[in-house]
């Protein structure tokens, strides 16, 4: 840690020798003819890469400026592009007048700036603080970056941000996203703002954007593990008509076509529509194994005044596919197989549905506050049916690759309903300038899960597993078919209801120094109710969870494009089971302390941001041993972990259409106190080093006009799976599996015939390098090899 200080006090100082240059600034305000300001208009000078985008109350700075004449291009969707000419003298800044823009008849589309994915301020803050003023690490990958890569998967779109990462990928119907050492579970993603169930495939064709806050998030959501959260952003509708169509093929019998439309639905233009969907077809590298996805994302905005808007949104996701945890696992070592080798039953199935409605009423008060109310109800269900997992429950698959397969079956639903109410405005006490953010939120959920039992001699014949196959030399012809029924073994209902208010504040002192202050109150009442069908009895527990989550910051700003911070930040997870003595265990308790330096200059074509953090947990629950318990579910808080790590992001533009990003990340994450586990040992799944490099290049004259050139590289570093050696038990067998790292290349090519008609392809793991995905040791997947699609896009 110390060396990655010292890294941070270089770079700060280097980057402050950059910045340190005197500047010249303009700023002002875009507003609507009926004086309401607008949010996230581009504001760009022309023949430049010097641009803006306007704040919640319209504000908007372009700084480096010489002495001259310039014009501005004034552009957002919905509105007439604007153009406005200025002269910059002498001053230091040039207060613009203000800026009026007309709703527009038919304009197509806004001027798309490609900045970097650090400089945009994240829906998900929720106050509107920009990145600079932010004392945390943030990143937006636009839509722009999604086509471009042509992305099918989470997993594809976090090539791009260096620290979060696959984790594991569980029966292949699943991709397990980690940050900082910890798992973003559906605690930590969102779908536009409201928590979204993450068991099951991501759809990405109806993505506008995604938003990622690094580090805690708990004084904004409550309770999310301390790495940070995902904020998945879809499409909104739009008052221009216009849509596109695309239909992708590829590798194993990929077959997906998607759909886009959008426009006003009545002539005054007070409401508008956006429906878009895809389906998708696909085998698997896997012998055995496929997926269908259906998809469809409407939307409706209603202007129901000049202050007042209204967003009624729904997504829907139905997913069937094949699930498959490999075998390539014997006495905790990886065994040379096949990468397409399945050895499941090849009935399985896993069958998941997603539906949502979210509404979003937003209300202009004045030019200086607004309140946003949120509304949304979610509820999904999932089916499994298929082969236990390997070495698991019993089934072990032995040295010579006999396995005797079990059986799985299980059936999840939850219902959840949030209401949530933001009021965030600006003033000014005396010299002091104030950014708060007032709010409140209440979320209920409704959760049913269904095990059954699985197989044994009892209830079998005589037959304790389902039968008997060998991995090496699986006989796919002789495989069993029959489907049994499963018996009930339990139902465990769990009613959550969840309450929080928090209130914060970014206080401007002068122009170079801010602070970030704010705290937030959290209640949970979590019961279960346990029903054993064999007994018929019901077991019933009930847990009582408050915590504050305080977070304080100090943003220091020696110029408009450099801030430094430092910040602290407290978030907490709730526990279950109970301690010795019977009582329910307390949350544990999170501390994070995060630095930084957010730097933006030589004329905004080069970006570096570089952060360090240690996350310290020091009241892990691990089972108690006292008085010779064996019981799991009796626990003491007696563990402690700590996350060390440094990360470091890049983006530049070298030359016109070529943009590079890079990035960096070191994280370690290790037990400093434990009853069960070796003091000093690594936690399972985190690499301590991830890396990521782009390019794209679209070329934009000449001949060859229209044509895109892209690659993405991304290192993935050694981890361990497997399982951790129990100090407890030291003759268990337990035993860690290092896994080694690689590096994977993507390539990409798109060229644009004409406006409406472009065509793409993307060439995936061009070097075919074989790795694994693995959760403990009983759910092996291997990446995917070198595989193609290819896309045709037609636009109207």
């Amino acid at each position: 840690m110390k060396k990655s200080i010292q890294f941070i006090l270089f770079v700060l100082l280097f980057c402050s020798q950059l910045s340190a240059q005197e500047t010249k600034s303009i700023q002002g305000k875009v507003m609507t003819i009926s004086k309401q300001p607008i949010e996230g208009v581009t504001v760009m000078v022309d023949n430049s890469k010097k641009y803006d985008i306007s704040d919640a109350n319209g504000n908007f700075k372009i700084s480096d400026l010489v002495p001259g004449f310039y014009k501005l291009i004034i552009s957002h969707i919905g509105y007439k592009t604007d153009f406005v000419k200025f002269e910059v003298k002498k001053q230091t800044i040039l207060e613009l007048p203000i800026i009026y823009l007309q709703e527009a008849d038919n304009e197509l589309q806004e001027v798309f700036i490609s900045g970097s994915i650090f400089n945009k301020t994240p829906n998900a803050a929720k106050s509107g603080i920009k990145p600079l003023d932010l004392p945390q690490s943030v990143a937006v990958i636009s839509n722009l970056t999604l086509e471009n890569q042509m992305v099918q998967s989470l997993g594809d779109i976090l090539k791009n941000a260096n620290g979060v990462y696959v984790m594991g990928t569980t029966g292949g119907y699943q991709e397990e996203i980690a940050s900082r050492g910890y798992s973003l579970g559906s605690n930590n993603t969102f779908k536009n703002g409201v928590r979204y169930f993450n068991g099951m495939t991501v759809e990405t064709s109806g993505l506008e954007s995604v938003e990622i806050l690094k580090g805690s998030a708990a004084i904004l959501f409550g309770n999310v593990e301390a790495g940070g959260i995902l904020n998945l952003i879809t499409k909104k509708p739009r008052f221009d008509f216009g849509g596109e169509i695309d239909v992708t093929l590829g590798s194993f019998n990929l077959i997906k076509p998607t759909f886009d439309v959008y426009g006003a639905v009545n002539e005054s233009k007070t409401t508008a529509f956006r429906l878009n969907g895809s389906y998708t077809s696909a085998d698997s590298f896997r012998r055995y194994v496929s997926s269908e996805t259906f998809y469809f994302n409407p939307s409706l905005l209603f202007k129901l005044s000049d202050k007042t808007s209204l967003l009624v949104e729904a997504d829907y996701t139905n997913d069937h596919r094949t699930p498959d945890f490999g075998a390539g696992i014997i006495n905790y070592q990886i065994v040379d197989m096949p990468r397409n080798q399945f050895v499941g039953v090849k009935w399985g199935y896993y069958d998941a549905e997603q539906l949502s409605a979210t509404t979003t009423l937003n209300h202009q008060i004045s030019d200086d506050w607004a309140l946003t109310f949120i509304n949304s109800f979610r509820h999904y269900n999932t089916d499994l049916f298929t082969n236990a997992r390997p070495n698991s429950g019993g089934s072990t698959v032995q040295e010579d690759g006999t396995w005797q397969r079990n059986l799985q079956k299980r059936d999840y639903n939850d219902n959840y309903i949030l209401n949530q109410l933001d009021l965030k405005g600006l003033f000014n006490t005396g010299a002091l300038k104030h950014q708060l953010l007032i709010g409140a939120d209440v979320e209920n959920y409704s959760t049913k899960d269904t095990r059954y039992f699985a197989l044994t001699a009892a209830n079998n014949n005589g037959q304790a597993y389902y039968d008997e196959i060998n991995i090496f030399n699986p006989d796919y012809d002789n495989f069993s078919n029959d489907i049994p029924v499963l018996n009930k073994d339990r139902l465990t209902t769990t009613p959550v209801s969840r309450f929080g208010i928090y209130i914060q504040d970014l206080i401007e002192i002068n122009n170079y120094l801010k602070l970030l202050a704010g705290v937030r109150y959290t209640y949970q009442d979590t019961k279960s109710d346990v029903y054993t069908y064999s007994s018929q009895t019901t077991a019933v527990t009930n847990l009582y969870d408050d915590a504050f989550t305080p977070r304080f910051g100090i943003i220091i700003q020696p110029t408009e494009h450099m801030s430094i911070f430092g910040s602290y930040a407290n978030s907490f997870e709730t526990n279950t089971g109970i301690d010795i003595s019977g009582k329910a265990l307390e949350p544990s308790l999170i501390d994070q302390f995060e630095v930084g330096v957010k730097n933006e200059f030589l004329n905004s074509k080069l970006f570096l941001n570089v952060t360090g953090y240690i996350i310290n947990n020091s009241n892990l629950a691990q089972t108690s041993f006292a008085n010779g318990n064996t019981d799991s579910n009796i626990k003491e808080m007696a563990g402690a972990t700590e996350s060390i790590g440094v990360e470091i992001d890049f983006t530049a533009y070298p030359v016109t259409g070529l943009r590079l990003m890079a990035g960096y990340s070191f994280n370690e994450m290790t037990y400093t106190k434990s009853n069960t586990y070796v003091v000093g040992s690594l936690l399972r799944y985190n690499p301590k080093h991830t890396a990521n490099f782009s390019a794209n290049y679209d070329i934009e004259t000449g001949s060859l006009k229209g044509l895109n050139l892209g690659i993405l590289s991304t290192y993935f570093g050694e981890r361990f799976a497997g399982r951790s050696f129990l100090i407890t038990s030291p003759n268990s067998g337990r035993q860690l599996i290092p896994l080694s790292d690689y590096f994977q290349l993507d390539a990409t090519v798109r060229y644009q015939f004409n406006p409406k008609l472009g065509v793409s392809a993307k060439l995936a793991n061009i070097t075919n390098v074989l790795n694994y995905n693995i959760h403990d040791d009983n759910s092996v997947n291997p990446i995917a090899p070198r595989n193609y699609t290819v896309s045709v896009n037609y636009k109207f």
